[in-house]
This record gives C-alpha cells, structure tokens and sequence, in this order.
C-alpha cells in the first residue's frame, strides 16, 4: 500500500488473516484523534524500507482492539499521543500479537501494551512520554510474555513522576501481573526511572543476559511479586540519579540498582522456580548493589498497601484480611508479600573511588512496624523475619571498591566482616579485592 491510502478503511474491508504490505513512506489515519488500525485475526502489518506510520501528533492509538496472532513488522510508529497509561501498539491487549524489527518512537504514553503470549522482538522503543512498554491488561491476564533482543531507552520524557508524584508509573518498562515473561538480550539504557519495573504480583520471571545501563532509577525494581531468576545480566551506571537525589535531601534509605520490595520465592505459586535467584551478574559503578526491604505496614488491606486493591496471590479477598483473624497464621503470613527465598552468588559487584557518602551500599532490612493500629506486624518483627528467619543469602560473590551493608534497619551499616559473622552470617565464600 502506498502513503495516502486509508489503511483503516482496507482494513475494514479485507478479510481475516490479510497481509498489508506499506511501501516507504509516511502513511497516516487521518485528522480525527481517534483514527485507528482495528486488525481482525491473523492480520500482518509489514513495512517496506522507510516506512512510517505517523499519527501527527493527534491520532492517540496506532493499532487497537482485542484481535489474536496480529503481526507488525519493519515499521517505524511516531507522533501518536496516547493519554496515560495507555499504549500505542497493541492498545486492548490482544493475544499473541508479534511485535518486532520496528522503530516505535516519539510518542506519549507507551509505545506498547501486552497481551498474553505476546513476542516483543528486536524493536527500537526510544523516546516515549510515558513507557516504552506498558505490560498491563485490565482483568490481568497476561501470561507467557517475551521481551527479546529490543532496544529500550530514553523513555518517560514527559517525567510522569514529577507531573504525578508517587505515581509509580515511568519508566523503560513496567509490568503488572505478568504470570510468566523471558526478558533477555535487551539492552535496556538511559530511561528517565526505572529500566525495568515489575509491580504488584507478577511471577515466573526470567530477566537474562540483558544489558542495563545509565537508568536515573532502579536498573531493576521487582515490587510485590513472586519467583525470579535474574542470570547473566550486566549493569552500568544505573541508579545514579535518584541515589543522588536521595543524598541530597539527607535520606539514608539505601538505593537499589537492583530492589526487591516485599518480593520473594514462594512454592505455592507455579513457576519455574520458587524463589529470587540472582546469580551470575556484573554490576559496575552503579550507585549501589542490591537492597532486599520489607515495608512492615504494607500488606493486603493495609491503608499504607499503595495498591490498594490487591491483596496477595495467596488470599483471594482483600477483605479476608482484617482483624482479628490476620493476627493468627495461615493470614498472619499470606496476607504479606513478603522478601524471602532470595538467593544472591556468583556476582561481581565493583565501583569507583569517587563513591562516597550514601553509595556502594548493599541492604537487607525493614522498617519499624506502626501502622495501622491494629497491625500484627507492628515493632521490629518484620525486620527479624526478613533479616533471620525468611533465607535470604548472599554467598560466593566478589567486591571491588568500599562496600557497605546496611542490614535490620536503616540504623545499622557495618562492614565486610561483620556482615559475614553472627548474627548476619552473610556472603560465605565472598571475596574482597585484595584481601
């Protein structure tokens, strides 16, 4: 098809399963701002050298609705403006699309949504306002995720954090809810927030031979989820910014390249593993290594749960979680996500001498219980059960540089050697540059 001709209007027309080829050029859908591609089943979208999909700044989506096995192809998508939280390609989710070789680009809101099974494959996803993908369906849903091979960088250029403070919602990617997703061979770099931004139950993630550098924020953040393997993967200079940031003001909390928020291994949960394996990975002069945190007054049906309306995979009703019953176990410990099974070796962490101050920090801790008032985990239990109780080990990594390691609570920062001996007993067979 050549540029000028209505691709929406062919699409209506044609049958299921059609192949669209679009010759170089710029193609267009017209002045309306909800000028769309609606794909029926098995429809394919492919790009000649040079060809451009442009929503001129007023079209919001390029390809929307719930039709299965779409292919898009060798495409570059720029200009749609998509609001919020909503993405350009694939807007409705739809199952098992193939999105892969294009340039998506230049666009508010995500380049993308997900749908299940959907192959994200050799892609530029640069410059969005928003994400370069928003892995989100309503109702959930989305399974068996393959992000392979994409260049994903600079995204969030409408900096959502600061139009929308404590939005949670920027970033390279973020993903909610994904039961099952292989990330690897990206490089990921330079998004304005997190890389890579996994929040509130997601499971049975693989993130392998990635590479993730010059992220303002978390290289990886894995929020209220479950059963990880993170293999293989190198990670520069991430993190800095918002370390920075966090110096600045005076918070000492201990910055995450890679953070684990109430996120663990769980073996009653399907998956290829039932628990956070970090092993084999190169962190080099990030702002810090790993932080592992419990926030002792998140858990389901508490007011300080920033989702509030999920519980855990392990209750059904959030409801279910109220006094007096989450006092006594089984709800005393289903009710939270909670940061255990964690498994760190085989690493190689090394920075700079110019880190000073609040850098080069590793942490393993939660905060004092408080609220609300009828909270069973109130006090300094939290804390003992993630430091002690939960299996969370480092073991058999190398350091480079002044490492520190802030463990319990915000209060205690100790050294190499007493984060090996008791009480913490931690990185067995580690070693330090020239010791």
């Amino acid at each position: 098809m050549e540029p000028g001709i209505d691709l929406s209007a062919k699409t209506r027309e044609l049958p299921a399963g059609t192949t669209f080829w679009l010759a170089g050029g710029k193609h267009t859908l017209g002045p309306d701002e909800f000028g769309q591609i609606i794909p029926k089943d098995g429809n394919a979208y492919l790009g000649a050298p040079g060809a451009v999909l442009d929503g001129g700044g007023v079209n919001r989506y390029a390809f929307t609705q719930q039709a299965r096995d779409v292919v898009i192809r060798g495409l570059t998508i720029r200009g749609f403006a998509a609001p919020q939280d909503q993405g350009v390609v694939n807007h409705d989710s739809g199952e098992h699309w193939i999105i892969e070789g294009n340039t998506i680009e230049d666009n508010r809101g995500a380049a993308m949504m997900a749908g299940p099974r959907q192959e994200i494959s050799r892609n530029c996803l640069r410059n969005n306002g928003q994400y370069g993908i928003n892995a989100y369906r309503a109702g959930d849903g989305i399974t068996g995720l393959l992000v392979e091979g994409n260049e994903i960088s600079g995204n969030n250029t409408d900096d959502w954090e600061k139009k929308v403070p404590g939005c949670g919602c920027s970033g390279g990617v973020k993903f909610w809810a994904v039961d099952g997703a292989d990330v690897r061979g990206n490089w990921v770099h330079h998004n304005h927030g997190a890389g890579l931004w996994a929040d509130t139950n997601n499971n049975d993630f693989l993130i392998e031979d990635n590479v993730i550098e010059d992220n303002e924020a978390e290289a990886l953040f894995y929020e209220i989820s479950y059963n990880l393997v993170v293999r293989g993967n190198t990670f520069r200079r991430n993190t800095l910014v918002q370390g920075r940031a966090f110096a600045a003001r005076g918070d000492d909390f201990p910055v995450g390249t890679i953070y684990l928020s109430e996120s663990g291994g769980e073996p009653r949960l399907k998956a290829r593993t039932s628990s956070v394996e970090i092993v084999d990975n190169v962190f080099e002069d990030n702002w810090a290594g790993i932080t592992l945190w419990e926030n002792a007054d998140r858990f389901c049906n508490s007011p300080a749960n920033t989702s509030s309306g999920s519980c855990t995979r392990l209750v059904p009703s959030v409801s279910s979680c109220s006094a007096p019953g989450i006092a006594s176990r089984p709800l005393y410990d289903d009710c939270r996500w909670k940061t255990q099974r964690v498994s760190l070796h085989g690493n190689r962490f090394s920075h700079g001498s110019g880190c000073t101050g609040f850098c080069g920090r590793m942490a393993l801790l939660a905060n004092f219980g408080t609220y609300p008032d009828w909270s069973p985990y109130r006090g300094s239990s939290v804390s003992d059960a993630i430091t002690f109780r939960q299996e969370n080990r480092w073991y058999e990594n190398a350091y480079s540089g002044e490492w520190r390691f802030v463990v319990h609570d915000t209060s205690r920062t100790v050294g190499f050697s007493e984060w090996r001996g008791a009480p913490y007993s931690q990185d067995a067979g580690s070693s330090v540059e020239g010791s």
